[in-house]
């Protein structure tokens, strides 16, 4: 039974654990799938569209003011007017800087090949000079302008994001290139406070997968061909295909990207999170509903194992108990007795085995019924009880028939006990509605042999009892 129980425990165990545990990582997955999704589909999305709108702020604006640079009259005419007075065009591009509090600003005449600054002239610009390459780019290409990082002359050669636009006449004719420049420095904190502010990485990535602008772990001068997870995607990425993107970093750490192309900058936008950063929350949370669950079994484990111990304990007691006298029955006696004689066997301190049965019990069941003869067995149990130690054992052997072993006795001992049993039982009155019954007992003797089996010490007490019963009954009778 004691095995059932415990099979039964651990069954429970495991159901439990498994449900709770399904439940918690089912609850888990689908909170994950819907944050992820989440991230993936608004909020990486989102936290482009915004800074976008700062970049138009923060970096298109340099933009715009070459623009007016580029289309300002003044400018213009100054140059086509042979750039007589430097002093003047010096004003104009220190006031430039100052009102929009640019890194620099400058223009480059392409009749003169001078190099002004808001300091005045700086250099001549010169083909065979690799620092004055850009100039000659701008000068043949297409577009109104360009943006390029480049070291600047005109400020210890801070690393400078240069907005360089095309000047021309009133003819469409090129005369230079003007415009103005932002520290690197400058535009990457505004980059790592992007990134404060919205708790993602944030970098920008030129047409040909160079890393430009970064405030995250990427080196500077990395390409994003080069680096682990980002190389897979380079290709497709590079190729125009803005949107949602996701792939493992170094230490197997899942990015969640979103791409999106700067027109105005001609730059890729970046904005990453690490799906683990995002998922911690739901996953501490997972972690307190195991440890609630566990907590959970082991209290209806708990509860459910007092229970099946109770229930286990009452059905042994019915299955042991008579339940009429509340005494050991047959089945419980002849496991007892059983142990009875393997104790006697290891001490040697002798076991007498008594068997009792009422004299004329047919007569009371007959004459008053069988709830009658009920009564009168409950009373003769509880009096046989009470003549017996602690340590005897007592029995409802069947019908009127009752079993009591006493340990550590002889046949004197065993002979003066049953004789107290028979008198006390003689002397006893059971009331039973108007009328008080009376009832004596016949008393058979056997003590344990070392060559005794259980039945064949059973066998020697009932012929003892049925000695009794032939001396005339209410008497003690030996087997010995």
């Amino acid at each position: 039974m004691a095995l059932g129980r415990r099979q039964l425990v651990s069954m429970l165990t495991i159901l439990l654990c498994l449900g709770f545990m399904v439940t918690a990582v089912a609850n888990y997955m689908a909170a994950r799938n819907l944050i992820r999704q989440s991230i993936v589909d608004s909020e990486l999305p989102l936290t482009s569209d915004n800074i976008y709108s700062e970049i138009q702020k923060d970096l298109v604006r340099p933009i715009f003011i070459s623009s007016m640079m580029a289309g300002d009259t003044f400018l213009r005419d100054w140059m086509l007017n042979g750039e007589k007075d430097v002093s003047k065009i010096s004003r104009y591009l220190g006031e430039v800087k100052q009102r929009y509090g640019a890194h620099t600003s400058f223009l480059v005449s392409d009749q003169s090949r001078n190099y002004y600054q808001a300091d005045g002239l700086l250099k001549q610009v010169s083909p065979e000079s690799d620092r004055d390459v850009w100039y000659y780019r701008v000068r043949d290409m297409k577009t109104a302008y360009e943006i390029n990082v480049d070291p600047d002359m005109a400020n210890m050669d801070a690393l400078t994001i240069f907005v360089n636009y095309r000047v021309l006449d009133y003819k469409e004719r090129f005369l230079g290139a003007t415009g103005v420049g932002l520290s690197v420095d400058s535009v990457r904190s505004l980059i790592n406070e992007y990134q404060q502010r919205y708790r993602r990485m944030i970098y920008f990535v030129d047409q040909k997968g160079q890393l430009i602008l970064f405030a995250g772990p990427h080196p500077a001068g990395s390409n994003i061909r080069k680096i682990e997870g980002l190389d897979k995607l380079a290709d497709t990425i590079l190729a125009g295909k803005e949107g949602a993107y996701e792939y493992q970093a170094k230490g197997n750490t899942t990015q969640l990207l979103n791409v999106r192309y700067i027109p105005e900058l001609h730059w890729y936008l970046f904005v990453e999170k690490q799906e683990d950063e995002a998922l911690g929350g739901i996953r501490r949370t997972l972690y307190l509903n195991l440890l609630i669950s566990v907590a959970v079994t082991g209290l209806v484990l708990l509860l459910v194992s007092i229970a099946i111990k109770r229930y286990q304990e009452r059905i042994e007691a019915m299955a042991l108990t008579d339940k009429l006298t509340g005494l050991a029955n047959r089945q419980a006696l002849d496991m007892m007795v059983l142990r009875d004689m393997a104790e006697h066997r290891r001490t040697d301190m002798g076991l007498a085995i008594l068997l009792l049965d009422l004299d004329s019990f047919k007569n009371i069941n007959d004459k008053y019924g069988h709830l009658a003869g009920d009564a009168v067995l409950r009373q003769v149990g509880a009096v046989i009880r009470s003549q017996l130690r602690d340590s005897d054992l007592l029995g409802r052997w069947g019908g009127e028939e009752f079993l009591l072993t006493l340990k550590r006795t002889d046949l004197q001992a065993a002979t003066t006990v049953a004789e107290k049993i028979r008198e006390a039982i003689e002397q006893t009155r059971v009331p039973y509605g108007s009328e008080t019954l009376s009832v004596t007992v016949s008393i058979g003797i056997a003590l344990l042999r070392a060559t005794d089996t259980q039945d064949s010490l059973l066998n020697r007490a009932d012929h003892a009892l049925y000695a009794a019963k032939r001396a005339g009954r209410n008497c003690v009778k030996s087997g010995e």
